[in-house]
This record gives structure tokens, C-alpha cells and sequence, in this order.
């Protein structure tokens, strides 16, 4: 995006506005490049849907597809020219498709399904998080966000699939207004303690060319690189990578299933409306493996996937 001169107020909105970049107001998808706008709106509401392909796990017969719709909201308050504070919940419904299920023999999956065999086929998450935002100068901008987590399958129950943790970065920003910083996860995750650490950017090469995180560091694994190609004010595609991590529980006894993998992913956004953006994604994932508590992991065969996310800012 070229730079633009700005006058005392749109600098001040600016501030405030880079000194939040890295707030968790955004779903699992990434989102587009915003377009350039005339007037800052704090409020978020996004949908998205990802479907992937059927894949062998175990090197068996077994096989597994998923479908996933991820439902976010959050707002924005700035307090003053160098703090503002961010408030977000959501809530998540993953379906796995399971077919073929083998539970004895060779490249059985038996662990995936606990003690009793019981199957299970959706899992629901819930989450929320607070963030707080401090611009120190015109260079240094800090974040810090706790976060809460709920996840569990339908064989579970919500109380003991409880999460928390807390994300921080520092970030600085450039007389250019491209930021780099580097941040941290610490995650109480199900019966799992561990920490995240991340590269943050947001670096526009060119007039049309940037560098800049996709997701949400957390739960689901650090931020990724996306590599954005701006068209004009409302066209715009990205390629981008990121390790990405599900973990549920299955049973109430500390059983819980994680998934480990990689996406790459092409995607195209629209900006339709200065309020509404749309971004459809073509993604492969690859090197997955399915892990449960105290049992060895299970190899997921590589599979194509899709997404459609929807963003409305007011």
C-alpha cells in the first residue's frame, strides 16, 4: 500500500489502530489486507467454514473427514492514544467424519476412541480473551492477551476440558509503518502445559506486495506468513503456511486427542464493502498425525481443503 500523508487526526487514528494490530479479533482463517478506510469501526463479526477431503490414518482402512465452522465476535475500545483494550468469544463446531473404523488388527485406531471404544463425531470449543494494548512511542507497541479455552468431544463432558493461557509480543514499528516483533504462548492446555513462540509482522514490501501473520497465535499454534498481492482496493490473493494444532478432550478421564499438522494455503479476498470482506481459500494440509494421551501417534495421509471466511466490521 503506498504511504499517504496524513493529517494530525488520521495520525492519531493510526497510532491507535497499529498498536492493536496483533489483537485475537479474528477467526482460525486469515484475513484479507484491510483497505484503506475513512472511519475506524471496533466491532468484529466473522463466520468461516473449512472442509477438507477424506484421508487414511494409520496406513489403514480407516479414514477420516472433517468439517469445521468457526464462529467469532469481538470489539475494540481505545482508551487514549496509547492504550486500548480488546474483548473477544467464540465458539467452534468441528465434525469428524470417521469411515471404516478399524479397532483391531493391524493399523488399528483403537486409541482414538478411549477405554470403552465409545465413537465420537463432533467436538465443540468455546473460547474467550481479553487484550490489552500499549503504544509506548511511535516506535513500541506491547500486547497482552489471557485467554480461556473449552474443548471436548460429544463422548466428554465441558467441565473437565477446561484451557487458559496467555499471549504477549512486542512489536516496532518502522518511520515506514511496517512492524516486526517477536511474541509468546504460554499455554495450560488439557492435562498439557506448553509454550508458543512466534515471529509478529506486518512489513508491506511494496505497493503491493506484504508479509504479515494470517491467524491467531494460540491455542491452535503460532501466527504463520502469509505473502499478500494487493490488485487494488478490493482484490487481493496470499500464499501462506502455518503449523496448526487441535487439542480436545475424549474422555473425562484426561483422554484427550491432538492433532498436529501443516497448512499451505492460496487465497483470494474481496473486499465488498468498507464493513465487508470475503476470503475463499484453497489449502493442503500435510505431515498430520492424530496423538492421544500416553499412546503413540497416528500418521494422517496428506489431504486438500477449502474455506470460505466472512468478515463484518461496524
Amino acid at each position: 500500500m503506498a504511504n499517504l500523508e496524513l493529517s494530525p487526526s488520521s495520525a492519531k487514528l493510526r497510532l491507535l489502530k497499529s498498536a492493536v494490530l496483533l489483537s485475537p479479533l479474528m477467526s482460525f482463517a486469515a484475513i484479507a489486507a484491510d483497505k484503506p478506510s475513512q472511519e475506524y469501526k471496533p466491532f468484529r463479526l466473522s463466520v468461516a467454514q473449512i472442509s477438507t477431503q477424506s484421508a487414511e490414518v494409520a496406513n489403514g482402512n480407516t479414514e477420516l473427514q472433517r468439517d469445521s465452522l468457526l464462529l467469532s465476535a469481538g470489539m475494540n475500545v481505545p482508551l487514549n492514544q496509547q492504550w486500548s483494550l480488546g474483548f473477544r468469544v467464540g465458539y467452534d463446531r468441528l465434525d469428524y467424519d470417521w469411515r471404516n473404523i478399524t479397532l483391531t488388527g493391524a493399523n488399528n485406531v483403537a486409541p482414538l476412541f478411549g477405554t470403552d471404544g465409545q465413537n465420537w463425531d463432533h467436538i465443540n470449543r468455546y473460547r474467550a480473551g481479553v487484550s490489552l494494548n500499549y503504544r509506548m512511542d511511535k516506535h513500541w507497541a506491547f500486547f497482552l492477551a489471557p485467554q480461556i479455552q473449552y474443548a471436548y468431544a460429544d463422548t466428554a463432558s465441558a467441565s473437565e476440558a477446561q484451557s487458559y493461557g496467555i499471549v504477549a509480543s512486542a512489536m516496532y514499528a518502522f518511520d515506514s509503518g511496517n512492524m516486526i516483533g517477536f511474541g509468546v504462548a504460554y499455554l495450560n492446555d488439557i492435562d498439557e502445559v506448553r509454550t508458543v513462540p512466534y515471529l509478529a509482522m506486518r512489513w508491506q514490501i511494496d505497493e503491493h506486495w506484504a508479509l504479515a501473520n494470517p491467524f491467531q497465535a494460540g491455542f491452535s499454534g503460532p501466527a504463520g506468513l502469509e505473502l499478500s498481492y494487493r490488485f487494488n482496493s478490493d482484490w487481493n490473493v496470499g500464499f501462506g503456511s502455518s503449523r496448526r494444532t487441535e487439542r480436545f478432550l475424549i474422555e473425562d478421564d484426561d483422554t484427550v486427542v491432538e492433532t498436529n499438522e501443516w497448512v499451505s494455503y492460496l487465497r483470494g479476498g474481496w473486499q465488498a464493502t468498507p464493513a465487508l470482506t470475503v476470503n475463499l481459500y484453497a489449502g493442503y494440509y500435510f505431515d498430520g498425525e492424530l496423538e492421544v494421551t500416553d499412546q503413540a501417534a497416528l500418521e494422517m495421509d496428506s489431504q486438500g481443503a477449502a474455506a470460505l471466511d466472512i468478515e463484518f466490521k461496524f
